[in-house]
């Protein structure tokens, strides 16, 4: 599966994609759902929770076991997405759309340099 080039990634998984408004949605990647199996659970963080690049804050169960997800910036949780609740499988067959997992306000913007591109991901963590 192909990396977005619009997004950036984290060596544990995670993606983000600047919303342009001074928010950012984040997600796992096509690689980690992958290795994680068919998701049956997804435990997000609540709106307003403040969170720091690396901290976990998501929890996702599959078949095969249960894995943190990692906050890949510092700042507020705007939104979870609820959906996958009922759907968690969705993770697994849209990841990088409809398979988000939740908004953040990052309190630093310039933190998203730090963060891989796709070419770079895609070469390193996220080689197959």
């Amino acid at each position: 599966m192909h990396n977005p080039d619009d997004l950036k990634y984290t060596a544990s998984h995670e993606w983000v994609r600047d919303n342009g408004d001074g928010t950012a949605t984040v997600g796992i990647t096509f690689h980690a759902q992958d290795a994680l199996g068919e998701l049956v659970y997804v435990e997000l963080p609540e709106p307003g929770r403040q969170v720091s690049s690396g901290e976990a804050c998501v929890v996702v169960e599959s078949t095969k076991a249960a894995s943190d997800v990692y906050a890949p910036l510092d700042g507020e949780v705007l939104e979870s997405n609820q959906a996958l609740i009922e759907a968690p499988q969705t993770v697994n067959e849209a990841p990088f759309t409809e398979g988000w997992l939740f908004r953040i306000r990052p309190s630093d913007p310039t933190q998203m340099s730090t963060l891989m591109d796709a070419v770079t991901y895609t070469a390193g963590p996220g080689a197959a």
